[in-house]
């Protein structure tokens, strides 16, 4: 199996600059030029055979479909109340996934019980299908814990905040279980942003020379924060596992079946020994970087709008109709399960004690050290402001 099979010949340009008024501006892209891809659902929800991913969900059953739809419907329920619950000062911050649920669900199911998961910060769903609760996702967030859960109970580690630092460790574990014999797999989850980190450069390195059984896979939803795709690279990300001598792919980041057949491939055939792949899920992040970030700043209305008519969940809803998958019985206990479960997790916030504001400070010297005790003084004196006139 090879790339180029999922690459267009000549890739199309992605973007270009144009002058207006004296000053340089980007030009986005337009859903009509958007890249070729490997693709099993449209956006209308129709099946579309291809020859080289098909074999990888042939098998696939109804039952199975409506899982991966209970999956990103229940995921995004939990996404929408924790992006809620931080609005309700409940959590310091937090980080939606809304409009990548296809990729981290498809890529999710696609993992063995054995295989290890290296994920980022966002993703939520790939913890769902690793069978980490969602309460324990927001300790971190609330600033209780470092994580809430057993890396090792899962195959799941624990959320990474220092963006492309996990594909190191993805590698190193995939190396060292590659040594051991095992014929599992690893798997590292990172975004089109960290693409352009040295660590990330330096994983695909050290992978690629020792044959490491690992699938690095990257959501590219369009924007680092407020930095488009096209201001990092040149060439399709994709196209970059080229010159480190292993494969890339291009997928439908918003088309399930397509993530999860792409996915099995590459796992199955890091599990083989055959080393390491690239999967690019090629998505869009439809909500803010996080919590604190504004995107009406930095994109336009219509952009958003133009992938919400290609929303990962009502393709999926459209296809289980038409092939008469699901019934609206099925749909409605599914929205009552949804509200439940964004009930549970509310509940489960709520109960959290409060985080302890000067922890921050603790470990992190082992002797103590004079500037970390001023800042302690100093951010002392900044909460005691806030206590009324009777010291309350």
């Amino acid at each position: 199996m090879t790339v180029e099979s999922t690459a267009p010949r000549k890739p199309r340009r992605s973007a270009g600059t144009k002058s207006t008024a004296g000053k340089t501006t980007t030009a986005r892209k337009s859903p009509s030029t958007d890249p070729e891809l490997v693709q099993l659902l449209t956006p209308e929800g129709e099946r579309v055979k291809n020859a080289e991913y098909d074999e990888y969900v042939a098998g696939i059953t109804p039952d199975e479909l409506r899982g991966l739809y209970r999956d990103m419907v229940l995921t995004r329920r939990f996404d929408a109340e924790a992006t809620s619950l931080q609005r309700q000062g409940e959590l310091g911050l937090w980080a939606s996934l809304l409009g990548q649920e296809a990729a981290q669900i498809g890529s999710g199911r696609a993992t063995r019980e054995d295989d290890y998961v290296f994920p980022t910060y966002r993703e939520h769903g790939v913890a769902w299908c690793r069978g980490v609760d969602p309460t324990n996702l927001l300790g971190m967030f609330r600033g209780v814990n470092n994580g809430g859960w057993d890396p090792n109970s899962n195959n799941f580690h624990l959320y990474t905040i220092v963006i492309g630092s996990q594909t190191l460790h993805a590698t190193g574990y995939a190396m060292g279980i590659a040594k051991d014999g095992a014929d599992s797999a690893v798997i590292a989850y990172f975004g089109d942003g960290a693409s352009s980190q040295g660590d990330v450069a330096e994983s695909f390195t050290f992978s690629a020379v020792y044959n490491a059984p690992v699938v690095f896979f990257c959501q590219n939803n369009q924007w680092a924060i407020s930095e488009p795709t096209e201001k990092q690279t040149r060439v399709p990300l994709y196209q970059r596992a080229q010159g480190y001598g292993f494969p890339g792919v291009r997928v439908d980041g918003n088309d399930v079946l397509a993530c999860l057949a792409v996915t099995k491939w590459a796992l199955e055939r890091a599990r083989r020994g055959e080393g390491p792949t690239l999967v690019e899920a090629y998505t869009y992040r439809m909500g803010a970087h996080t919590t604190s970030d504004d995107p009406t700043k930095y994109r336009a209305d219509e952009e958003r709008e133009a992938w919400e008519a290609k929303d990962p969940i009502l393709r999926l809803r459209r296809y289980l109709e038409a092939s008469n998958h699901a019934d609206e019985g099925f749909f409605a206990e599914l929205e009552a399960e949804s509200e439940a479960l964004g009930k549970r997790v509310r509940e489960a916030v709520r109960a959290m004690p409060d985080p302890d504001h000067f922890a921050i400070f603790e470990n992190v010297y082992a002797d103590g050290h004079a500037l970390v005790d001023e800042e302690r003084a100093q951010f002392a004196a900044y909460q005691a402001s806030f206590a009324d006139e009777g010291g309350k």
